[in-house]
């Protein structure tokens, strides 16, 4: 059985889905009609700062996606955003000393702007990572948003590094869509679907690459206000415990004691802030990698065997029995029921 939320649904800034609006008259249909369908006011676009709950933001998409036939419509919405889209956390970004220091103060602080999803950054060797994962269960036109967020980090590191930066290999976990002719158009840089992650790989060089337009005061200053935002937020642990450790497992680091360690804590320290929030650690480990399986069965190819390593499990075995548990179904009679193909076996 799935383990239950131990807080409040995730949110994510209007800001970085501003394009819809414009994106849809493109598409010859009137945004006031579809918002009215979707129950949507217009006048949440009229402030960037705006909130709408993750989930309803993937059913805005969906319908978006249904109504215009555009099955790359989450791309067109991301390709015109930016740093300026992430708000403040977007501003602080931009004033960072150099490309690693600003895709760190992104992956630190993008929870103000995004509740819904995490960014990582990971360097290996002469090769870094920067991608998005989407942990709000239950969320329709997934693949959309990660798409478009894919999008809006292609754009921030262009701004960052210049005209010059080139992605090594843009990474989708999901699978192909049915056109990937925009894909190669914007992007132009090699494609990769059914992978583990949404991400942008490049050569690790470019983060020590210096941001010449940086003004230190106003980084002070707007570092300033996202400490305050933090204090005023400390209070949601459980909700900070799970956007780390969906970094974690893409990296797999996500044993109680490696988590523990990065909120510069003993392990009992963890446990015992999680049981005051009335949740433990067990259960939201449970829940992230439900979440992050069921992204994988769902929209992606992927081998049982190739989700199980993905999620740190010893083989395919492991990884079912773990499902099963959660779900009450084998993964693979999950992946048939949900892609309405005949009945599945033990």
């Amino acid at each position: 059985m799935r383990a239950k939320r131990a807080f409040g649904e995730a949110v994510i800034r209007i800001g970085g889905a501003a394009a819809i609006p414009a994106v849809l008259r493109d598409h010859r249909v009137d945004p006031a009609e579809l918002l009215a369908e979707a129950g949507i006011s217009p006048s949440l676009f009229d402030d960037p700062d705006n909130m709408i709950p993750f989930v309803s933001l993937g059913r805005l998409v969906a319908l978006c996606v249904a109504r215009t036939g555009c099955s790359h419509f989450g791309l067109l919405v991301g390709q015109q955003g930016g740093p300026a889209s992430l708000g403040l956390v977007g501003f602080l970004v931009q004033h960072s000393p150099d490309v690693a220091t600003a895709l760190r103060t992104l992956v630190r602080y993008l929870h103000h702007h995004d509740r819904g999803a995490v960014p990582t950054l990971v360097i290996n060797g002469n090769s870094a990572l920067f991608g998005y994962a989407i942990y709000q269960p239950a969320v329709e036109a997934a693949e959309q948003i990660a798409d478009g967020a894919i999008a809006v980090a292609f754009n921030i590191m262009r701004r960052l590094c210049g005209p010059g930066w080139q992605a090594s290999e843009v990474l989708f976990a999901h699978r192909e869509p049915p056109d990937i002719g925009p894909f190669r158009r914007f992007f132009q840089s090699p494609l990769r679907f059914d992978a583990e992650h949404n991400a942008l790989l490049f050569p690790a060089e470019w983060l020590t690459r210096p941001l010449a337009a940086a003004d230190p005061e106003l980084r002070r200053l707007l570092q300033k206000q996202i400490d305050e935002l933090e204090a005023r937020t400390a209070g949601d642990f459980p909700h900070q415990v799970q956007r780390v450790l969906r970094t974690a497992l893409l990296t797999h680091g996500a044993a109680a004691g490696q988590v523990a360690a990065l909120f510069s804590m003993h392990v009992r320290t963890l446990n015992r802030h999680l049981r005051a929030c009335g949740t433990t650690f067990q259960q939201l480990s449970d829940e992230v990698r439900f979440e992050i399986a069921r992204q994988m069965l769902d929209d992606s190819t992927m081998t049982l065997s190739e989700i199980a390593a993905a999620l740190a499990y010893a083989d395919a075995s492991a990884f079912s029995r773990a499902f099963s548990r959660w779900s009450g179904v084998t993964p693979r009679c999950w992946r048939v029921a949900r892609s309405s193909s005949p009945g599945c076996g033990s």
